[in-house]
C-alpha cells in the first residue's frame, strides 16, 4: 500500500519553500497517479521514494522492480506545458529527448525514465576535452532546426513565444529580475544597442525555433559516447535559436577558458 511507502524528503536550500507537497490530498494523489502509471506498464515500485522539493518543481525518484529508476515530476502553473512538451519532442526528434513513460496534461505531470549519466558527472570525470562542448551544440542546434517545422505546435502547447522582436520589451522588465544592482547597471548601458542587434538577427533569416533557455550540463544526459539526451523543458520558450548558445558557451568557458568560444559558435 501507498501508505506504507517509505520515503524521504530533501529540501535542499529551501527549506521554507511551499510547494504542493505540504497538501496532503495532493500528496496522496501525485504518488496513486505515479503506481498507476507504474502498474499500467506492468512494473512495480520497490524501496525508498526520494523527494526532491525545489521551488521550481517536485521531483520524485521512484525505485522500480527489475529495472532503473523512474522519475515523477510536478511543474509548477507556469511551466506546466513541460509534460506535453516532452512527449511531443519524444514524436518528433525521438532519441533527442526523454520518452515519457506517462504524462498528465492538465496537472503538469510526468513520468520519465532515467537517462543514464548526467553530462555534469561525465565532465567531473576529467576524460572529455573542448571537443564533447562542440558536439553538445551541434546535436542541439540540429535538434533545433529539426523542430522548425513544427514551432506553431510547440507554442500551442503553451511554450511562450518570444520573437526578436519583442526582446527589447523583455529587457525593460529587468527590474522584476534577482540580478544584483551592479549587473543590472551594466546591462543597461546595453540597452541604446539592443535594437540594432535585433534588427540584425532579424536580417539573417533564420526562423525562431525551441529555446531551451538552460541548457547547462546538468540539463543533459550522455548516455554513451557521442550521444547527448537532453531534458527538462521547465524554461522553454521559442525565440531566436542563437539565443541557446548562451548558457553552454558560459560553462565550456568556465571548464576550457574564452578559446573555445569561436569553436562553440562554429559548431
Amino acid at each position: 500500500m501507498l501508505g506504507d511507502v517509505p520515503v524521504v524528503v530533501d529540501r535542499g536550500r529551501y527549506e521554507d519553500a511551499v510547494t504542493p507537497w505540504e497538501e496532503r490530498s495532493w500528496r496522496t494523489g501525485a504518488l496513486a497517479w505515479t503506481a498507476g502509471a507504474l502498474a499500467g506498464r506492468g512494473l512495480r515500485p520497490a524501496g525508498e521514494w526520494r523527494v526532491r522539493l525545489r521551488p521550481w518543481s517536485v521531483l520524485v525518484r521512484v525505485p522500480v522492480e527489475g529495472r532503473d529508476a523512474v522519475w515523477f515530476k510536478a511543474s509548477p502553473p507556469a511551466s506546466a506545458f513541460e509534460g506535453a512538451l516532452t512527449e511531443a519532442l519524444a514524436r518528433w526528434v525521438p532519441g533527442r529527448v526523454l520518452e515519457p513513460l506517462a504524462v498528465d496534461a492538465r496537472r503538469g505531470w510526468s513520468l520519465l525514465p532515467d537517462g543514464g549519466p548526467l553530462f555534469r558527472d561525465v565532465l567531473a570525470r576529467g576524460t572529455t576535452g573542448p571537443g564533447v562542448w562542440e558536439e553538445l551544440v551541434r546535436q542541439y542546434a540540429a535538434m533545433q532546426h529539426a523542430l522548425t517545422p513544427h514551432t506553431p505546435e510547440i507554442t500551442g502547447l503553451g511554450v511562450p513565444g518570444v520573437p526578436v522582436t519583442a526582446l527589447p520589451g523583455v529587457f525593460d522588465r529587468i527590474d522584476d529580475t534577482p540580478l544584483p544592482p551592479h549587473e543590472r547597471e551594466s546591462l543597461r548601458k546595453l540597452r541604446p544597442r539592443l535594437p540594432d542587434w535585433c534588427a540584425e538577427l532579424t536580417a539573417l533569416g533564420v526562423p525562431d525555433a525551441l529555446d531551451h533557455a538552460d541548457l547547462h550540463d546538468g540539463q543533459v544526459f550522455r548516455p554513451g559516447p557521442g550521444r547527448f539526451t537532453f531534458f527538462d523543458w521547465g524554461d522553454a520558450l521559442v525565440s531566436h535559436p542563437f539565443a541557446s548558445l548562451a548558457v553552454p558557451a558560459r560553462r565550456a568557458r568556465e571548464e576550457h577558458g574564452p578559446r573555445v568560444l569561436p569553436r562553440l559558435r562554429d559548431a
